[in-house]
């Protein structure tokens, strides 16, 4: 098993006819994700990739007609939130935005769009999913992984990608690797990615890559604490960090002592989690856990 994407997962990839869109859905296709239409306002009729997929005016008609069941973002800023709220309204049961530099107060309405519907959205300012060997749905290198059974949340994209490749060289592989994204305001939180890898008995354990700023890293703890049975590795990005300072990601603004760098791995520890001091360290650490 694994959480969001697998093999069956139906994907299409609105902004498919773009530089980026065009690019990615192809690498995705390559990888063996089941890309089956993208979405171009105005574009419908075409077929893209060299002939490969079909292009839809709208999320609508590619539900109706491919059933299409997650959608890849690859929409510039400006329209990137309109599209995310199609996909939820067309009923996409997964979302999965690219997009960096959506505004916040858009992000704000998006949320609350989304959180009246069915769909789970994952991002903005994301690499996505990957399931190895079966599916990939975003920007992460799908060949630097492999199959197995540790899972993977991080809010850095090149943190992902370390941490994938310390546990391939650790002998371990992946159940499924999430970037949530590392903006104010995201779709699906760590905890809310806890909660599936818990249920999803391929995941022997995880690994979670946070960073200062913001309470996620707490809640995450909090969840680890009262209701995980699976080992957590984590690592807290920007500990030397200036206090006050943004750092990266938008989201990574230090607004209180709770949010610091220290303050979050001493919590993480109190919660039972088993914090590294370096990215370094990640896959040995969950290779003599697992042991």
């Amino acid at each position: 098993m694994s959480i969001l994407v697998n093999k069956d997962s139906r994907i299409i990839v609105q902004g498919i006819t773009g530089s980026e869109g065009s690019f990615h859905a192809e690498q995705c296709l390559v990888y063996g994700g089941n890309v089956v239409g993208g979405v171009t306002p105005g574009k419908g009729g075409q077929m893209a990739l060299d002939g490969k997929v079909p292009v839809f005016d709208s999320c609508f008609e590619a539900r109706n007609e491919v059933h299409a069941n997650v959608s890849l973002i690859f929409v510039p800023p400006p329209f990137a939130a309109d599209a995310i709220m199609e996909a939820a309204a067309a009923g996409i049961e997964l979302i999965v935005c690219i997009t960096e530099g959506i505004p916040v107060a858009q992000m704000v309405e998006v949320k609350s769009f989304v959180e009246h519907t069915d769909s789970r959205f994952i991002g903005p300012n994301c690499p996505g999913i990957l399931t190895p060997e079966e599916a990939k749905v975003g920007i992460m290198p799908g060949f630097i992984a492999k199959k197995g059974h540790v899972g993977v949340i991080s809010k850095s994209g090149t943190l992902t990608y370390e941490a994938v490749d310390q546990l391939v060289q650790a002998g371990l592989g992946q159940s499924t690797c999430v970037g949530i994204g590392g903006d104010p305001i995201i779709g699906t939180s760590m905890k809310d990615l806890l909660e599936m890898f818990e249920k999803d008995d391929n995941t022997e354990a995880v690994v979670l890559i946070g960073e200062i700023g913001g309470s996620m890293e707490l809640e995450a703890a909090e969840y680890v604490r009262e209701h995980m049975n699976k080992p957590v590795v984590g690592f807290i990005a920007g500990q030397t960090a200036p206090p006050g300072r943004r750092m990266g990601h938008a989201g990574a603004i230090v607004s209180g002592a709770d949010e610091s760098a220290a303050a979050k791995k001493a919590f993480m520890k109190e919660c039972g989690l088993v914090v590294v001091e370096s990215p370094a360290n990640i896959g040995k650490t969950v290779a003599t856990i697992l042991k």
